[in-house]
């Protein structure tokens, strides 16, 4: 048993806006259970029959939505900041249904974000066992030696969890940087960072680049993309969803 306040329930619907529903509940044109309905009345939306103009109400089937997002640096992974910071929810406010990250970046990191609101995907993609190679490009001052590259593949404890090695190769190296590409299977809090810090780098710019075959590619900080099939189809199989 679900109550739901009727006019709530017509405007979930999709027939009309909640206000709309509350002047046609008013006219008498909303029936529940073939009884003219009350402003303000709850229902079953489980088991109470609701009509309008003669017409059964059902509810609309949710559309699952899949994009991946470019966030910029200084955008924290959240639909809402009691700080008042800018959210990923201003970049993606022309979306018609809501979505929710996968995972998170940092304030000060950037690159892509899934986003969805199929929560069973989200579940399979953010568990351990189920995890997905997320790669990164980090940019650190000055040249990385071939010490430091075998200290961040190996294991190390980071807040008191010993996390899974990673993988890293040079893309780029100048006397003043280096960018180090990283392969990793999870995502603790600013784990790259710590994981840097612990061998003497500092990093100036962290962007993720992929997770698994879902490439940012060419597509511009601050915009989004829907997923097609294929690249859906591609994340459900990689968490062996049924």
């Amino acid at each position: 048993m679900i109550d739901v306040r009727i006019h709530k329930y017509i405007a979930d619907c999709g027939i009309m806006s909640r206000r709309a529903a509350e002047e046609a509940v008013k006219r008498g044109e909303i029936k529940v259970n073939g009884e003219v309905a009350e402003l303000g009345m709850k229902i079953d939306t489980e088991s109470d029959v609701i009509e309008y103009k003669g017409k059964t109400v059902k509810p609309l089937k949710r559309r699952n939505e899949y994009i991946i997002l470019n966030k910029p640096v200084g955008y924290v992974t959240t639909l809402s900041d009691e700080k008042g910071r800018p959210c990923i929810k201003d970049l993606i406010s022309d979306i018609d249904v809501r979505v929710y990250p996968v995972g998170r970046l940092d304030y000060d990191s950037e690159g892509l974000l899934l986003l969805t609101n199929d929560g069973e995907l989200t579940a399979r993609l953010t568990h351990p066992r189920h995890g997905i190679a997320k790669y990164y490009n980090v940019t650190v001052k000055g040249q990385v030696t071939m010490q430091q590259r075998k200290l961040l593949s190996s294991e190390m404890v980071i807040d008191g969890y010993k996390i899974m090695p990673v993988k890293n190769e040079i893309v780029s190296m100048r006397e003043d940087k280096t960018v180090l590409g990283m392969e990793l299977y999870e995502g603790r809090n600013r784990q790259i960072r710590k994981m840097c810090e612990k061998a003497g780098l500092e990093v100036t710019k962290l962007r993720r680049i992929a997770i698994g075959q879902i490439e940012l590619g060419n597509l511009k900080p601050g915009c989004w993309k829907r997923l097609t099939g294929a690249q859906i189809e591609y994340l459900k199989t990689a968490c062996k969803m049924k």
